[in-house]
């Protein structure tokens, strides 16, 4: 089964590659069964540009799926995409998947978020809809249901490479913590405390907000105190340049670390001069980084008209799983395709081979910690909004395999 997905998504893979047309339709519309599959994420609110990210690249799959003229169960098929707004926000999370099941998809591509993914994941685990989500939080696919998948890697992994970074690369001992109590900033805090305290560092506080807090002064002030060597944020990017602002104006003299939800053009637009020195860990590399991420990033200009930012290439690389399955399976009914899904072994943009596991994480995913350029003069640092490796012992690729 696995050699037969690996030979399917092959040649799904070279033709969307290679200039084929990426109409939604393909010829005859009115002579292709129609196939709708979901995808459910943030399109308002301070999240709308993760969501529209991760959309543009299901997007261009589907499109390129289509194009390939897909023939399943002895029939054309057109596969349609029924988006939602969950507003990244759990109790919409439960709307959206509950109406998404009424429309009857056949898959889900989404949510974006850990907090609305977990509680969407139940409405299709029963359903037995397969979900391959952009989520990162263990909790996802520890569940029991053999309809979750990821589309990168865990909190779980995350965490153990940037605690070994920071206690082995930076050499820093003192640190203490802020998260935004969401479901994947509270977790991403807590594992990184638990595995940070094992190599050997000292947690010498603990602080949060939530998700729309934007002053942390008063949290701030408590921290500078106790001298912290450096803060880990557990949180997304626009909170956490309000905190390495607040930090500097507060003249805290500590490094900020951070995940891969502060590794953004918003995060460095708002932070500005601030943002020099922060360390992140992404899970998403860039394209010129991925197996095949320059063929994909001209690829998705010319569709978009835009570079491609961070998680487009994962959401593809997720639609195309999913769509390679129900080619491969010759069905596109969820019971049928989701074993094929699941012993997915494909070459993908992100990453040379992608395979689950038995929990539905990844079997392998690449990860690099990037550091923002040392201070610089304000004149410079204002132009300057580009994260850049390679600058430190710590900027380079890390592989990583997930058991």
């Amino acid at each position: 089964m696995a050699t037969m997905i690996k030979h399917v998504t092959r040649i799904l893979l070279a033709g969307s590659m290679m200039g084929l047309s990426i109409m939604t339709a393909a010829h005859n519309p009115q002579n292709h069964a129609e196939v709708k599959i979901g995808c459910a994420v943030p399109l308002s609110g301070a999240q709308a540009h993760y969501g529209r990210d991760f959309l543009n690249g299901v997007i261009l799959a589907v499109e390129e799926f289509n194009a390939t003229h897909p023939i399943i169960g002895g029939k054309p098929i057109r596969i349609v995409l029924n988006t939602m707004d969950d507003r990244a926000d759990p109790r919409m999370a439960i709307m959206v998947a509950k109406k998404l099941v009424d429309q009857k998809i056949k898959g889900v591509l989404g949510h974006f978020n850990s907090g609305t993914t977990i509680p969407a994941s139940h409405i299709y685990a029963k359903a037995g809809i397969p979900q391959i989500a952009m989520a990162s939080a263990p909790q996802y696919t520890q569940q029991g249901y053999k309809t979750t998948f990821r589309m990168t890697a865990s909190d779980l992994q995350q965490d153990a490479v940037i605690s070994a970074l920071v206690a082995k690369n930076l050499g820093l001992k003192r640190i203490a913590i802020i998260d935004d109590r969401t479901t994947y900033g509270q977790a991403l805090a807590d594992q990184f405390a638990q595995i940070a305290t094992a190599e050997g560092v000292n947690i010498v506080g603990r602080e949060y907000g939530n998700d729309k807090t934007i002053d942390f002064k008063a949290l701030l002030t408590r921290l500078k105190r106790i001298k912290p060597q450096a803060i880990f944020y557990g949180g997304v990017d626009a909170q956490a340049a309000a905190v390495v602002k607040q930090m500097q104006a507060l003249k805290i003299k500590a490094v900020l670390i951070a995940s891969e939800g502060v590794k953004s053009e918003t995060f460095l637009k708002l932070a500005g001069p601030a943002a020099e020195g922060t360390v992140a860990l992404s899970i998403c590399l860039s394209p010129d980084k991925m197996p095949r991420g320059q063929e994909y990033a001209e690829h998705y200009q010319k569709r978009f008209g835009e570079k491609v930012q961070t998680y487009s290439p994962y959401a593809y690389d997720g639609a195309m799983a999913m769509l390679g399955a129900m080619k491969t399976a010759d069905a596109t009914e969820p019971e049928k395709y989701l074993p094929y899904l699941a012993q997915t072994e494909m070459p993908a943009i992100t990453i040379k081979t992608l395979a689950y596991n038995a929990h539905g994480d990844l079997k392998q995913s690449d990860m690099v910690a990037l550091i923002r350029s040392p201070p610089l003069p304000d004149y410079i640092a204002k132009r300057s909004v580009k994260w850049r490796d390679g600058l430190r012992p710590v900027a380079h690729a890390i592989h990583v395999s997930l058991t």
